[in-house]
C-alpha cells in the first residue's frame, strides 16, 4: 500500500507530535477537529493538520488512521471509527496506539476488523517523536504495514506476535514509569505533611540505589499534574492486564487513585509539584 495521508486522533501532545514529524516528511496528516479545545487547534495549526469535517471524511480520505486518544476512551473511538468504515467501505489500516490491556487492544481488533478495516496493535514508549528517545512497538497482522511509516520518520519496531504483544510491552513498561511517580508523589507529600521531609531526603540520598530513584521522581512530578487525567485510565487498564494474568492489580488501582486525587483538585494536587528542599 501507498500512504499518501494519515489520520490522527487526536491532536494532543503526543498525536501532534506524532503528526508533526510525519508532516514534516511529505506526508499529508489529516484529523477532525469539531469539538476540542483552542490548545488542540494550535496544536494542530503548528503540526500542519488538515481538518476534516467528521469521521466519514477522515477515513475515507486516510490511508492509515492512528488513535491516540485517553487510553478510557480507546474501546468508544474505535466503536465510532467502525461505524464510519462501515458506512464508507473506506480501505484502511487503523492502528490503536493506546496504552491499554492486550484484552482491550484484542477486543478494539475485532470492533475494526469486522467493520472491514485492517488493524495494528502499537504501544509508544518515551517522549513525542519531535524530541529523541521515542519509539513505537507493533503487532499482530497490520504491523509490517504499519512499519511503512518508519520512511517518515517514526521509530517503528515490529514485535513477533499477533495483538496484544505491543500493547502488553507498553503497559508493563507505564507500570514501572508512572507507577513509581504516583508512589513518589504520595510518599513525598506524606513526608511533607508528617514534618519529616529533611530526613527522609537525607537517608534516600545515603543509598546510591534510593537516590536514583528520588531523582527520577523529582524530575518527573512537575510535569505529572497536567497528564494526570490521562493517566487514570491507563493504570486502570495495566490494572486489567496483570488480574487477566492472574497477578493482583490493586497497586495500579491505587496509582490511579493518585492520579484522580490530582486531577480533581485533592491535597496532592495542591502540593504538586513539590517544592525543592535543602541539600
Amino acid at each position: 500500500m501507498t500512504i499518501g495521508a494519515v489520520g490522527i486522533l487526536s491532536p494532543g501532545d503526543m498525536g501532534s507530535g506524532v503528526g508533526t514529524v510525519l508532516h514534516q516528511h511529505g506526508l499529508r496528516v489529516l484529523t477532525r477537529l469539531a469539538g476540542r479545545g483552542q490548545g488542540s487547534r494550535e496544536r494542530a495549526a503548528q503540526a500542519g493538520f488538515e481538518d476534516v469535517a467528521d469521521l466519514a471524511e477522515l477515513v475515507s480520505r486516510s490511508d492509515v488512521l492512528l488513535s491516540i486518544v485517553p487510553p478510557a476512551v480507546a474501546g468508544a473511538v474505535a466503536d465510532q471509527v467502525a461505524a464510519a468504515v462501515a458506512a464508507t467501505a473506506a480501505d484502511l489500516l487503523y492502528v490503536d496506539c493506546n496504552a491499554i490491556a492486550p484484552s482491550t487492544a484484542r477486543s478494539v481488533s475485532r470492533t475494526i476488523t469486522s467493520a472491514g478495516a485492517r488493524f495494528a496493535d502499537a504501544g509508544i514508549i518515551g517522549p513525542p517523536p519531535t524530541r529523541p528517545g521515542s519509539r513505537i512497538f507493533t503487532s499482530g497482522p497490520g504491523a509490517k504495514e504499519f512499519a511503512a511509516l518508519g520512511s517518515f520518520g517514526l521509530d517503528i519496531r515490529v514485535l513477533d506476535g499477533d495483538v496484544g504483544q505491543a500493547s502488553g510491552l507498553k503497559v508493563c513498561y507505564a507500570a514501572m514509569t508512572k507507577g513509581v511517580q504516583a508512589l513518589g508523589a504520595e510518599l513525598l507529600v506524606a513526608a511533607r505533611l508528617l514534618g519529616v521531609e529533611e530526613t527522609l531526603l537525607a537517608e534516600q540520598t545515603e543509598s546510591p540505589d534510593l537516590a536514583a530513584v528520588r531523582r527520577f521522581v523529582e524530575r518527573a512530578l512537575p510535569s505529572m499534574p497536567p497528564k494526570a487525567y490521562r493517566w487514570i485510565g491507563e493504570m486502570e487498564e495495566i490494572a486489567r492486564c496483570f488480574e487477566d494474568l492472574g497477578l493482583p492489580g490493586r497497586l495500579m488501582l491505587g496509582a490511579a487513585d493518585v492520579y484522580t486525587n490530582v486531577r480533581d483538585g485533592g491535597l496532592l494536587a495542591t502540593e504538586l509539584p513539590l517544592k525543592p528542599v535543602a541539600r
